[in-house]
């Protein structure tokens, strides 16, 4: 970008001259990845290093093993158990204590429902109902799986379309991660696992996990002495990996809110305001993947391209076509160029670009470009190579390790 001008608009008006090279040329991330290099961003910001970011592949199940034993090192205490039963105050509503099968009772002021998809809390005692979005995002089965890690040690998640839904490949050190997500309206389950198998690179490990799930949310997410944090409150498929920050976002947002004493009605709105919030603007970035296609080749992408959708993505979507803009409202997760991409590369184009990018004359536009370009493949050039980089940073120490 160059002030308050996205690159886009640029390229844009360089495209109308027939003098601009693919976009992709231009994103020193992109072509990092086709190269298979990396590095941390520069601390530079005037250099072309420092203008992308990057996050981590990891093996989840280490993570959640590494969490545990840090909070239990610093007083947390783990009670291992099924819950029985949830008691309530008669008179504020609020939950009391849980009762185990083992029948030991748990006490509590505040309670956090991470109880998944049962919502044994807010969804089953406190009756907080759901917002469905499967019209949108019809999705609703996965089979996970790893296997052995063949090939390059890739630096990017690979989403693959396929007939009715997508699959993802994860690259780590030891293995690597496979799964199909897919409608069961319009492909069996048996169907779906041999399509899976049948695209795998390597033998796999285990066993395939199967999965069900429903895209959906809870208005409120906050109610009387409860909160939900995960699938408790929400859930969306994996196509874009959010499942972690939806998580982390109603943490933080629970530190900034968490209750001296009385608790707030305030600050219980304010909380399912913001957690909707991001939840809404999730969905809309999902579903922009679906919707903009010119695939036709199978029931499911014909319902995709046909389905109307929210009115807020409508917006979006054609205030880009218009215009070429994009605003990130409140802190979204998914920042403009993530909204270009994905408009621009499933063919939504702008009719127009922003007058700023009409300063230059043709020549000099024409010359920042290309030397934006040069600098872009001369930057990656020097890179080092990513299966280098990561051995060197986190090597794996055993087969165990991510």
């Amino acid at each position: 970008p160059a002030g308050a001008l996205a690159f886009h608009h640029r390229w844009l008006r360089t495209l109308r001259n027939n003098a601009a090279a693919p976009i992709e040329d231009y994103s020193y991330a992109i072509m990092a990845a086709r190269q298979n290099r990396f590095d941390f961003p520069s601390a530079n910001k005037s250099a072309i290093s420092s203008t992308y970011s990057y996050a981590y592949h990891f093996d989840a199940s280490l993570y959640a093993a590494f969490l545990r034993s840090f909070a239990e090192e610093r007083g947390v205490r783990r009670t291992e158990g099924k819950v029985k039963d949830v008691e309530l105050d008669g008179e504020s509503g609020n939950v009391v204590s849980l009762t185990l099968e083992s029948g030991e009772v748990v006490e509590g002021d505040f309670f956090i429902d991470c109880s998944g998809f049962r919502s044994i809390l807010l969804g089953g005692k406190l009756g907080a109902d759901w917002e469905d979005w499967t019209q949108w995002l019809p999705c609703d089965r996965a089979f996970a799986v790893p296997s052995e890690r063949t090939g390059d040690l890739t630096p990017y998640t690979r989403s693959t379309a396929r007939q009715a839904g997508w699959q993802w490949r994860i690259p780590l050190q030891h293995r690597t991660g496979n799964g199909i997500v897919y409608c069961s309206q319009f492909l069996e389950k048996d169907a779906a696992l041999e399509r899976l198998q049948g695209n795998i690179e390597g033998d796999t490990l285990t066993q395939p996990n199967f999965l069900r799930f429903v895209a959906r949310a809870r208005r409120q997410q906050w109610v009387r002495n409860c909160i939900a944090v995960g699938l408790s409150g929400g859930s969306m498929e994996p196509l874009e990996s959010t499942a972690i920050h939806l998580i982390q976002g109603a943490v933080l947002r629970l530190i900034r809110m968490l209750p001296l004493r009385e608790i707030s009605e305030r600050d219980i709105a304010e909380f399912n305001d913001q957690q909707l919030t991001d939840m809404l603007q999730i969905r809309d970035f999902l579903i922009l993947h679906y919707k903009a296609t010119d695939r036709r080749d199978s029931p499911f992408w014909r319902q995709c391209a046909d389905m109307p959708i929210p009115d807020s993505l409508v917006q979006k979507i054609e205030l880009f076509r218009e215009t070429g803009r994009v605003f990130r409202r409140n802190e979204e997760l998914f920042a403009e160029n993530s909204w270009v991409q994905v408009m621009m590369g499933q063919g939504i184009m702008p009719q127009a670009y922003h007058p700023i990018a009409t300063k230059l004359s043709d020549a000099e536009l024409t010359k920042l470009l290309a030397t934006i370009r040069d600098n872009v493949a001369r930057t990656v050039a020097g890179l080092p190579d990513h299966p280098a980089y990561v051995a060197r940073y986190c090597g794996a120490s055993s087969a165990s390790a991510a």
